[in-house]
């Protein structure tokens, strides 16, 4: 009589990854990524596996990707991993993935588990004040019918798409710019795009020093996800009306940089925005000026790059006084579009190094 296989076969629980969850892919080389049938420049990601419980004993443990509706990249099939003890799967770039794990023995399945949808592409930390987190007019939602455009929640270690409100430390709950932004790229690079949002509104720069509860926040949250491409930062509104200097906001911004580079064991790129402008709350031109300038001069730096200009953006594009006074929807959207610029631009530059 034949055996009922499915009925000896275990659950293996999957601890991490989650679901939603997107890695940042390595080895990508802009110049010959979108070569057709080029997948090893497109790069790729590893997934560092927990299990629940430990598999069965005497068994081989593989994984496999397999893509989902209308994923990018393409899959990887039943492969064991190298260091069974303390396995990663090696996926390339792309997704949805559906992330399969099995226990292997005398040609038999022993224990399986799986998690849906993981991705492998671009992952961005944002940080900075309340043009960045939650405090514009619309609330946006992602546009891709897949929900390739991910965020990671710090507080419950969780993912999910990037709809607003983003996850962030402030509780403000109102429209962001990165859901335009997760949509311009996914549509362009093809790979799924992830967000880790820390930004707190009405915060100064010296409230993102070493020591204070902001920075404890930036480097515990880019410990979480391993990997990422960029830091995105957008403030500097409190500093104008602080009447911070050129030279001391530069230095707040390097010492940020250089000790959260020291506590992440590598040294991610800052992109800047010049985001000095708040126009239904102030009129301070020589203010704006000291802090645009400080960002200039970064600019000019190894480990900076330019970020947007998003001070071009008046008018029509803040909101009046019935609102939280930040960008009204047609600013959102009009940030989001000066921010792709920038990361695409980045994303494709040779990286120079520190």
């Amino acid at each position: 009589m034949k055996k009922n296989t499915k009925s000896l076969m275990t659950t293996l629980g999957i601890q991490e990854p989650v679901a939603y969850q997107i890695v940042q892919r390595q080895g990508f080389e802009p110049a010959m990524a979108h070569e057709h049938g080029n997948t090893a420049a497109r790069g790729r990601g590893l997934f560092p596996v927990r299990l629940k419980s430990a598999p069965p004993a005497k068994t081989l443990l593989q994984y496999r990707a397999v893509p989902l509706k209308n994923a990018f990249g393409q899959g990887v099939e039943w492969t064991p991993f190298e260091v069974p003890t303390d396995p990663v799967a090696c996926v390339p770039a792309g997704g949805w993935y559906r992330l399969e794990i099995r226990a292997w023995a005398n040609d038999t399945v022993q224990a399986f588990g799986s998690v849906e949808p993981v991705g492998v592409g671009e992952v961005f930390l944002i940080a900075g004040q309340s043009y960045a987190d939650n405090c514009n007019d619309e609330l946006l939602r992602v546009g891709d019918p897949e929900g390739r455009v991910a965020a990671y929640d710090p507080a419950t270690g969780q993912w999910r798409i990037a709809h607003d409100p983003q996850p962030t430390p402030s509780g403000h709950r109102d429209g962001s710019l990165w859901p335009i932004l997760g949509d311009m790229l996914l549509s362009m690079a093809r790979v799924p795009i992830g967000f880790v949002n820390v930004a707190v509104g009405g915060t100064a720069s010296s409230t993102w020093l070493p020591g204070q509860t902001n920075y404890r926040n930036l480097v515990k949250a880019g410990k979480a996800i391993g990997r990422f491409r960029h830091v995105l930062w957008q403030q500097g509104e409190s500093d104008v009306i602080g009447g911070v200097s050129t030279a001391t906001y530069a230095g707040n911004i390097t010492a940020i940089r250089k000790a959260s580079a020291r506590e992440w064991g590598f040294q991610p790129p800052w992109l800047l925005a010049k985001s000095t402008l708040h126009p239904m709350v102030y009129n301070n031109p020589a203010g704006e000026q000291k802090i645009r300038q400080a960002i200039a001069r970064l600019w000019a730096r190894k480990g900076f790059a330019p970020g947007p200009d998003t001070d071009i953006l008046g008018g029509d594009h803040r909101g009046g006084p019935e609102s939280r006074r930040h960008f009204s929807p047609q600013g959102q959207r009009a940030a989001g579009l000066l921010w792709f610029s920038s990361v695409w631009t980045a994303l494709h530059a040779r990286r120079r190094g520190d």
